[in-house]
């Protein structure tokens, strides 16, 4: 496994960097090499940071070539008020991690990176990683998946048949073959687990489970394509001689257990201190439906106990509904582009 993964940058840039010890350095021991903004450092920012009232955080430099990697602007203000020193965090990595956490870190504070700054980071890292799946290039520029998928298109790294994930783990961008075998590892032995499987089969454990939902499905477990006649047979489904909010109540395998609400909502908040969701009207409002759901998260106890007890059975079955729709969107955004979680 590359140490340069997008999840290793991720860290640094989330926790790793705050770690790292402050020391005051000469500014004119600083240099300024590269940025991730297209057009240069903004005078108006800099102006901004003058105003600002007490010291300005301490700026991450590349010990190597003493290059900032973040915090341009922190430094242009400090000479700018005269200041002989400035506090600095030395980074260690090699130079082309140096510039790849330079777009990370700007994604998430400070002067938010444009959309062209992003599309500009997205292009170099397809020159200094170019099998560096859509995810992982997109977790660090902070565009879409989407939207990297189209600035790939026509480039040198648009023609591998492996692409590596945000864990540093290569996986096919073609997973036909792969659901396929997936599939037969299900049929033969339904009871393993979703992460055994995908081992097997070299999947992410949420296309797995995409697998086993179309099989029960009675899907081909490659999406868009016919179902083929088997003499196999398919993993045991849930029966259907029970009504359907009867099947809601049966016990769930300790796999398909909710997760701790704090968990989600530790989820929700790295959301909403994403510029690209925070920054947009579409990703505002996706927010706000998200923040919504934190209330069933929260209080599910005492919504069902707040219920009247005629009220309780078209409830279950509305919230069966909706959770069949959301399990739907949840397996189209981890698997319906045959990326699921692996970052293709």
């Amino acid at each position: 496994m590359e140490r340069e993964t997008a999840d290793h940058l991720i860290r640094l840039r989330d926790r790793g960097i705050r770690e790292l010890p402050v020391e005051r350095v000469a500014t004119h021991d600083i240099t300024v090499d590269f940025s991730p903004r297209v057009d240069g450092e903004d005078a108006e920012y800099v102006r901004t940071l003058l105003e600002a009232e007490g010291e300005l955080p301490p700026i991450l430099v590349h010990r190597p070539t003493m290059t900032v990697v973040d915090g341009i602007h922190r430094l242009r203000a400090a000479t700018a008020q005269g200041q002989t020193h400035i506090p600095v965090r030395f980074f260690d990595g090699p130079l082309t991690e140096a510039r790849l956490l330079a777009v990370a870190t700007n994604v998430t504070h400070g002067r938010p990176l444009t959309t062209a700054d992003r599309a500009a980071a997205a292009t170099y890292i397809f020159t200094a990683h170019p099998r560096w799946s859509n995810r992982a290039v997109a977790a660090l520029t902070g565009l879409s998946a989407g939207k990297v998928a189209q600035l790939r298109k026509g480039t040198a790294a648009d023609g591998a048949e492996h692409r590596i994930g945000r864990d540093g783990r290569a996986r096919p961008v073609d997973s036909s073959h792969s659901r396929e075998r997936a599939g037969e590892l299900l049929r033969a032995n339904p009871r393993a687990s979703l992460r055994q499987i995908a081992a097997e089969a070299g999947l992410a454990p949420a296309t797995v489970a995409d697998v086993r939902n179309r099989i029960q499905r009675g899907e081909d477990p490659v999406p868009g394509r016919a179902p083929r006649s088997t003499n196999a047979s398919p993993p045991p489904t849930t029966s259907t001689d029970r009504p359907p909010v009867q099947l809601a109540t049966r016990r769930q395998p300790a796999s398909t257990a909710p997760p701790p609400p704090d968990r989600l909502l530790h989820i929700l908040d790295s959301l909403r201190r994403d510029p690209s969701l925070r920054l947009s009207e579409s990703g505002r409002h996706i927010l706000r439906m998200l923040s919504a759901c934190t209330m069933v998260a929260q209080d599910r106890e005492q919504i069902a106990a707040a219920l009247p007890a005629h009220c309780k059975q078209p409830m279950a079955q509305l919230a069966q509904g909706y959770a069949r729709l959301w399990t739907q969107l949840a397996h189209e955004l981890a698997a319906g582009d045959d990326s699921a979680a692996m970052g293709i």
